[in-house]
């Protein structure tokens, strides 16, 4: 077991940000005496889950400064843009942003603009907003987020970018509100950080090391979300499969899957991202041993040329990859497989393209997220010079997807007329005489809500029996059975 070497936040710097809570909040109440209305806010999240939850934390502290949510950003007195660097289209998104942005600083002078995330870890990404920008109030880090309430306070009395980047691996910090999306189902971060380095990815230079949560803390929180109404809970981190090897506690991630199979008032366990290189034969007979785990697993295998992974530094082979995907479908049946593929990495060949479209067709994956590469500036994968042609790039990306499209729809032709268990999410977005939900593999259910049939009550969140009698390639039709 590693000697962990985490930065620890004294607690009474914690109470002092809860103090500038209070007392932000007790000037907007000020405020709301004075024009009859709670100020607003607005955040727009780019990236992952990871960032969903960092954005539901700068939620809760805004709500407990006494700011209420708004889906208008004219209307907004703070916003926020919640950055993702992963991929280079990101960098155009954020700009294109901030700078509509302008206008409405123009108009509201008063309107606070904040940019921070992963991007704003990167040199020269802070460097652009300083030079470019102006109308940027407050520009912050992954590692400062617990000092949101103190850079929103200093940012409200200065008259230049106010600029807080924290130079660290990393540190963790309890006990930060948090204003969750959904009610019935939550992200829960056990760790932060990456050790792995591939080559490609920026992550391990802008949330830092692993380092994981204490389970106490991990525990106490999902508990307090199964008191609160919680059914689903998925455990985020960069590698999950990593967890707890920088504890002193004897602890690893199947043990706390264990622990949070126990929790009273959970009915569904979920966990990403796994890299394949260490999930365990433990951890396997501990998601099929364990009820309230999803027959469902993220594993990427990103290429499937062995020449390609080592030049990502993925740490495995194709064969040790595949061998771990036949474990798991020998274990337990029936499980709902994705992952994520890369197409176009430095020197890739056709014949290394088509070893991928191999595995795509051999392990027949419910649904892969992929991706075209692009170079991410700090990267290895950014100075190899055997770059491979945007045109080809793309063209074997439209096989790939294809590929998937058929193999998607293939497998869930076999749902056809089955009956699943639906985790309802709420009234379909596109249908409102429809609910939709999620089945325990992560299918997207589009069933019928009538209430001349079901009656008035909402049935977000509760547990629902649907029959299948539509499929398509990404989402499922059917009808709630009530007996």
């Amino acid at each position: 077991m590693s000697e962990r070497k985490i930065a620890v936040v004294d607690p009474a710097e914690r109470d002092r940000q809860k103090l500038i809570m209070q007392r932000i909040k007790e000037n907007n109440d000020i405020d709301y005496q004075r024009i009859g209305k709670n100020k607003l806010f607005h955040i727009l999240t780019f990236g992952c889950q990871q960032n969903s939850s960092d954005s539901e934390k700068l939620k809760g502290m805004l709500a407990h400064m006494g700011y209420d949510e708004t889906a208008k950003k004219a209307d907004a007195d703070v916003v926020i843009i919640n950055t993702c660097c992963v991929r280079e289209n990101a960098e155009l998104k954020l700009y294109g942003n901030i700078g509509a942005l302008k206008q409405l600083k123009a108009d509201k002078p008063g309107m606070i603009i904040a940019v921070c995330g992963c991007m704003m870890e990167q040199e020269h990404a802070v460097n652009a907003i300083k030079k470019k920008y102006k109308h940027v109030d407050l520009v912050f880090g992954t590692h400062n987020l617990y000092k949101f309430p103190e850079l929103l306070e200093r940012s409200m009395n200065e008259q230049y970018t106010l600029i807080d980047i924290m130079n660290t691996d990393g540190i963790i910090v309890e006990d930060i509100p948090v204003k969750r999306d959904e009610k019935h189902k939550a992200w829960v971060t056990i760790m932060y950080g990456c050790n792995n380095f591939c080559s490609y990815c920026i992550v391990p230079y802008v949330r830092g090391r692993e380092r994981s949560r204490n389970p106490e803390d991990v525990l106490k929180e999902i508990e307090a979300l199964a008191a609160d109404g919680c059914k689903e809970v998925t455990l985020l981190g960069q590698n999950v499969n990593s967890y707890g090897k920088d504890l002193e506690a004897d602890i690893d991630f199947a043990d706390l899957i264990k622990l949070v199979n126990n929790i009273e008032g959970i009915e569904r366990i979920r966990f990403m991202t796994s890299h394949p290189k260490d999930i365990s034969d433990k951890l396997i007979d501990t998601m099929k041993e364990c009820k309230k785990v999803c027959e469902q697993l993220h594993l990427p295998f990103q290429a499937g040329s062995n020449r390609i992974l080592n030049a990502m530094n993925r740490k495995y082979t194709k064969e040790e990859y595949l061998a771990k995907i036949e474990r798991v479908k020998k274990t337990i049946p029936g499980i709902a497989l994705s992952t994520d593929v890369i197409v176009g990495f430095p020197s890739e060949t056709d014949e290394d393209f088509n070893e991928t479209l191999e595995i795509i067709r051999e392990v027949e994956f419910d649904q892969a997220f992929m991706f075209i590469y692009s170079k991410r500036q700090g990267t290895p994968a950014a100075e190899m010079t055997e770059q491979v042609e945007e045109d080809h790039k793309h063209k074997n990306f439209e096989r790939l997807v294809a590929l998937q499209n058929d193999v998607s729809r293939k497998i869930n032709d076999d749902y056809s007329g089955k009956l699943v268990e639906v985790l309802v999410d709420g009234p379909s977005k596109k249908d409102k005489t429809k609910y939709t939900g999620r089945t325990r593999t992560g299918k997207v259910v589009n069933f019928i809500a009538s209430k001349d049939i079901y009656g008035e009550d909402d049935l977000t969140g509760q547990l629902v029996d649907v029959r299948i009698n539509e499929v398509h390639s990404w989402f499922l039709n059917g009808e709630m059975i009530t007996n």
